[in-house]
C-alpha cells in the first residue's frame, strides 16, 4: 500500500454504498480502530466508544435498524459510534494517570483541569447540552476513521438514516438511556467507483469575520 497524504485522503474519499465480500484483515482493522481513538475530545474526556460489528447476525440487525440500506448487508465491518454524555460523572483517574505518565500534564495541571472540566460539564448538564457535546466528540472520531480508512485502501460510508432504538437493541444497550448513537459507518472494499459530485466554490460557503446578512 502506498502512503497517502492527509490532503490526498480528504480529496479522494468518497461515500461508498456497495462492497465486495472480502474481509478486512485483522491487523488493518486494528490500525483503523487505533487511529479512530486518537481523535481529540472535549477536555480529553474520551466520551465516545466504538462498537465493531462484523458477524452476519449483527449486520443483519443493523440492516433492519437502517431500513434495509445495503451497507450493513454488504460491508464486512460496521462501526457504531456511541456517545457517552454521562462519562464525566465516572472515574477518570486513568485519563489523568496516562497524561502524567507521558509528561503531557503535571500533577498541578491535572488537579486544576479535573475541577474545571467538571464545572464545565455541570454547566452543560444544566443547559441540556451533554448529549450534543458527546455526539460532537463521536463525530470527530468518525471523521478520523473515514480519512484513515481511505489511507488504508478501504472504503467507507457515514450513515445517518437509522432508528436509534433499533441500533441500541442490536448492540445490546437498549436499556441504557445514558448512551446515544452518534453515527453508523460501513467499512470494507469498494464494489463500485464513485465520482466526486463537486463542491460549491469557497466564496459560497466560507466567510471571514462574520456570516453574511440576509
Amino acid at each position: 500500500m502506498t502512503s497517502m497524504s492527509v490532503a490526498d485522503a480528504i480529496r479522494t474519499r468518497r461515500t461508498v454504498r456497495h462492497y465486495r465480500p472480502d474481509p478486512v484483515p485483522a491487523a488493518t482493522l486494528d490500525t483503523l480502530l487505533e487511529l479512530a481513538m486518537e481523535a481529540p475530545s472535549s477536555w480529553n474526556l474520551q466520551d465516545r466508544s466504538l462498537v465493531v460489528v462484523t458477524d452476519p447476525a449483527g449486520r443483519e440487525g443493523l440492516t433492519w435498524a437502517t431500513g434495509g440500506q445495503p451497507q450493513p448487508a454488504e460491508a464486512p465491518v460496521m462501526l457504531v459510534f456511541v456517545a457517552e454524555p454521562q462519562a464525566w460523572r465516572a472515574d477518570r483517574s486513568d485519563i489523568f494517570e496516562l497524561a502524567r505518565g507521558t509528561h503531557a500534564w503535571t500533577e498541578e495541571f491535572s488537579s486544576g483541569f479535573a475541577a474545571a472540566s467538571t464545572a464545565f460539564q455541570q454547566d452543560l448538564a444544566e443547559r441540556g447540552l451533554l448529549r450534543e457535546y458527546a455526539v460532537k466528540d463521536a463525530m470527530i472520531a468518525a471523521s478520523y476513521v473515514m480519512l484513515a480508512a481511505t489511507e488504508l485502501g478501504l472504503a467507507s460510508s457515514p450513515m445517518n438514516g437509522w432508528d436509534e432504538d433499533r441500533v441500541k437493541k442490536v448492540i445490546g444497550i437498549e436499556d441504557r438511556p445514558d448512551l446515544a448513537i452518534a453515527l453508523l459507518m460501513s467499512v470494507g472494499y469498494a464494489a463500485e467507483t464513485r465520482r466526486h459530485p463537486g463542491r460549491r466554490p469557497l466564496g459560497r460557503t466560507v466567510f471571514h469575520g462574520s456570516y453574511p446578512a440576509r
